[in-house]
């Protein structure tokens, strides 16, 4: 180690490399985890129950709901009672892998059956993804099995969003999940563990009218909330208000709600 012209002390050498990693090991440390993606609902339980029939998971009840349990590589989803109405189509929607053209095939005919229903959201007939609304409406897609972007990625593909390239280069510092994806106004970020990239695909975003019907849920680093609403808040995020439990209601950069739970 040296000083540098100003005085200070400077690393060098195999010095600056473990001060370099020391860095990233308390940032890693200090970061929030996504516990899930929560769903507002009229019937939580029976959009639980759909969702867990497509994804092949079990239902856990909690005090807030209904979850589903992913992994370190596939999201949580979870279903909480709001009687709002949806307006407009969601600025968030599943995308859902297939390893074949049977599979895509079986896939979508599963939803089908489970309550689900096709829309037209301007999709051309060459594309190859099946577009349908579960029993509540939102929108997800079943994707083509030569998809190249979502490959390896899991049946859980993607959580496709609408949004800027600033919410996605907010997320990706407020998770420490790296970007996959760069180019032309359109990200994506992707757990170190691989798994479910979420993605934004850059403006024109539509005007928010209304409340997401979908938001994150946070679960603060080392159970210390108020350090990580300062952090988040320093990354561009606004406080809202506080919640139901004591979690912290936020908004990113794009305006779209995510909350940090109590700890």
């Amino acid at each position: 180690m040296f000083a540098d012209r100003g005085g200070s002390i400077r690393a060098s050498g195999p010095a600056r490399c473990l001060v370099g990693l020391l860095a990233r090991a308390y940032r890693a440390v200090m970061l929030s985890r996504l516990l899930a993606v929560t769903f507002d609902a009229h019937d939580p339980a029976r959009l639980a129950q759909f969702w867990a029939g497509v994804l092949g998971r079990e239902i856990v009840e909690d005090a807030g709901g209904a979850l589903l349990l992913g992994d370190d590589a596939q999201l949580s989803l979870r279903f909480v009672p709001n009687s709002a109405e949806k307006v407009g189509p969601n600025r968030v929607h599943v995308h859902l892998t297939s390893a074949s053209p049977a599979d895509h095939e079986q896939t979508a005919a599963t939803a089908l059956r489970l309550g689900a229903r096709h829309l037209d959201v301007g999709q051309r007939p060459e594309e190859g993804h099946v577009v349908l609304g579960d029993p509540e409406g939102n929108e997800f897609c079943v994707i083509e099995p030569d998809n190249a972007f979502l490959a390896g990625c899991g049946f859980f593909g993607e959580l496709a969003c609408d949004g800027t390239r600033a919410v996605g280069l907010f997320w990706s510092e407020a998770l420490g999940w790296p970007l996959v994806w760069d180019q032309d106004q359109e990200t994506a970020i992707q757990s170190p563990h691989g798994g479910t990239k979420v993605a934004w695909g850059g403006p024109p975003v539509a005007p928010k009218e209304v409340r997401n019907r979908q938001r994150f849920e946070l679960a603060p680093a080392a159970g210390c909330q108020a350090a990580e609403v300062d952090r988040l808040v320093s990354l561009g995020a606004t406080r809202l208000e506080v919640g139901q439990y004591g979690a912290v209601l936020l908004a990113d950069p794009d305006g779209n709600e995510f909350c940090v739970t109590a700890g």
